[in-house]
C-alpha cells in the first residue's frame, strides 16, 4: 500500500475538521482542483482509509446511554463461529481479538443496568464463551481521533 502524501495528509485533515465539507468546499480550502480532490477521495475509499460512517452516530441518541466494555474469555478453537454469533447481538458495537488473559473486548450499550445483564446473558450463552468480565464506562475522555496522526505525518513531511 502506498503511502499518504502530504496532499492526502492536507485533505483528509481538512475533512477531519470538518466532515461534511463538500468536493467543491474542499478543493477551494485546499487550492486544488474538483477533480483532483474527487479522484483523491476515490482513491482513498478504495484503499479503506475512511471508516463506516456510523461511527459518528451517538448511541445515547438512540435510547442507549449505557456504554460497557467486556472482555470475553473463550474456547480458542471456537472463535470464529463464536464472533458471528456475538455479532448478531445489537447491542454489541465493536468487538476486537486481543492477546493477554482475555480473548475478545467488546464495547456494548444497554437502556439501563437491567438491559446490560441482559446482554450479557446473551453474550455468556453463547456455545465457546468461558467467563465474561464487564466495566462500565463512567465517561469518554479521550473521543476517538485521528487529528494528531495527521499533524504528526505532515510534521514527517
Amino acid at each position: 500500500m502506498r503511502a499518504l502524501d502530504g496532499t492526502d495528509t492536507r485533505l483528509l485533515a481538512a475533512l477531519a475538521q470538518d466532515p461534511r465539507r463538500t468536493v467543491v468546499a474542499l478543493a477551494q480550502k485546499l487550492g486544488l482542483s474538483r477533480n483532483t480532490v474527487q479522484a483523491r477521495m476515490a482513491q482513498l475509499e478504495k484503499k479503506h482509509v475512511f471508516l463506516s460512517f456510523e461511527r459518528r452516530l451517538n448511541p445515547a441518541a438512540l435510547g442507549y446511554p449505557l456504554m460497557a466494555f467486556i472482555s470475553v474469555h473463550v474456547q480458542q478453537q471456537k472463535l470464529g463461529r463464536l464472533a458471528e454469533e456475538i455479532a448478531a447481538i445489537p447491542e454489541v458495537l465493536e468487538g476486537y481479538g486481543l492477546t493477554g488473559s482475555a480473548d475478545l473486548l467488546l464495547r456494548v450499550v444497554a437502556k439501563d443496568a437491567e438491559d446490560l445483564f441482559r446482554i450479557n446473558g446473551k453474550i455468556l450463552a453463547c456455545d465457546g464463551v468461558e467467563r465474561a468480565d464487564t466495566a462500565l464506562a463512567m465517561g469518554e475522555l479521550i473521543p476517538f481521533r485521528v487529528q494528531p496522526l495527521l499533524d504528526r505525518g505532515s510534521e514527517a513531511g
